[in-house]
């Protein structure tokens, strides 16, 4: 652990671990599914807060329909009329020296009968840990951002550079909140987005596309199915060439992503095949996800899973005359990086070491998130927050407490340096 300087000292002394927790606990309550009205009772709890630790709060709404004509427009999937944000800032005028963002939407919770105590919101704490749809996707980071603006503010220190909050809806999805409000024109000197990194320094991001495939047979008497083509015998060659398409977008990855087997992997997450059981089913819907390489356009990775599936057609027996029909819905993922050289990592890392915390790896992630955009808006970004991701979008959600309590230490140092 470094010398700490006396502000730092202080901001760290101020730091109420106790609010932090109990902030966590009731945004975990609250049901914020991507594109259910609980996101915004999410964002009302947080400017709350915000109001609360002496910030100046836009809690904001922007029309779907005039996003979607804009440049960029993300993309969504979840149904939704408007897109609900909030920026919350010190006061002044000047650019803000540091961003902290998070977002406040979560994938659904699955079956409730699987988790432990049959309750995704519960909230609850065992061993040291938080559980809960979103305790680690990602609210234990948005407790920590207003953990940190809480510190600052209880400790007296004004200091001469201004720290913003962002949070923001739709993230899941495609980040159409975060597209929406850096079209507002809010920006930063640097951004931390506080997605789980299990102790890392996540300075890139893969990108990922959502696509669908539809597959035709012709159907037949499942009793003399020799007259019929099963969709699903004839979908067994698409996803061959899926999996060695994966392979070969896989040779050779960056050595930012060492230690991920599959930065950008390609996965089917749905199949809906047939409408009768003892009918030959005549049409397959599957749906999955594509990983996008560090820098690539999107546009060549919709190219290469297009071509690959149309080569697989081209020697199949009954798909040369039938081609699968490839479309992408849902929201887009470019790729997004830290630039080369800048020094955000080194002050995380830094900050983190003085706070008693060991120095962050500096990694890759293989998941798309909202740092492309802040990225693509001029803004050096890069992702530092608790928990792991391995945990997130599962029945096995839970945040470690005090990993929650260590990252918001290391970013109170980190803003009281940023803000001078």
């Amino acid at each position: 652990m470094t010398e700490r300087s006396d502000a730092e000292a202080r901001v760290l002394a101020a730091l109420d671990e106790h609010a932090l927790v109990d902030s966590l606990a009731a945004m975990v309550r609250v049901p914020s599914v991507t594109g259910s009205a609980a996101e915004g009772e999410v964002l009302d709890l947080l400017a709350g807060w915000c109001d609360d630790a002496g910030l100046v709060v836009d809690r904001h709404e922007d029309d779907l329909d005039d996003l979607r004509v804009a440049d960029g427009f993300p993309g969504t999937e979840a149904p939704r009329a408007s897109v609900p944000g909030l920026v919350a800032t010190t006061p002044g005028e000047a650019v803000p020296a540091l961003v902290l963002q998070g977002h406040v939407d979560v994938v659904p919770p699955g079956d409730p009968v699987l988790w432990a105590d049959g309750d995704p919101w519960s909230a609850r704490v065992a061993s040291g840990r938080m559980h809960g749809r979103g305790a680690c996707d990602m609210k234990a980071g948005l407790a920590v951002n207003l953990a940190v603006a809480g510190a600052l503010h209880r400790s007296g220190i004004r200091p001469s550079g201004r720290l913003a909050l962002h949070a923001v809806a739709g993230e899941e999805d495609g980040g159409v909140g975060a597209f929406a409000l850096l079209r507002r024109g809010h920006t930063g000197r640097a951004c931390v987005i506080t997605e789980p990194t299990a102790g890392a320094c996540v300075t890139a991001n893969a990108g990922a596309l959502t696509f669908r495939i539809e597959v035709t047979g012709r159907a037949a008497h499942a009793s003399t199915r020799w007259e019929g083509v099963s969709a699903v015998d004839a979908f067994g060659a698409v996803h061959d060439a899926l999996r060695s398409l994966e392979a070969e977008r896989n040779t050779d990855p960056p050595d930012l992503f060492a230690g991920v087997p599959l930065p950008y992997a390609i996965s089917v997450g749905t199949l809906h095949a047939g409408d009768w059981a003892s009918t030959v089913p005549d049409r397959l819907v599957a749906e999955g996800r594509m990983g996008v390489r560090l820098g690539e356009d999107p546009a060549r990775a919709r190219e290469a899973l297009e071509d690959a599936v149309g080569v697989a057609a081209a020697a199949h027996p009954w798909l040369r005359g039938h081609p699968p029909v490839v479309t992408w819905p849902g929201g887009l993922f470019a790729s997004g990086r830290l630039p080369e050289g800048h020094p955000l990592a080194r002050e995380v890392a830094a900050a983190a070491v003085t706070a008693g915390a060991p120095a962050p790896r500096v990694s890759a992630a293989p998941y798309g998130s909202d740092l492309r955009l802040y990225a693509a808006a001029g803004i050096p970004t890069l992702q530092y927050g608790p928990g792991d991701v391995r945990l997130a979008h599962s029945t096995r959600e839970s945040v470690a407490l005090d990993e929650v309590v260590a990252v918001a230490r290391a970013l109170v140092v980190l803003a009281v340096r940023r803000l001078g």
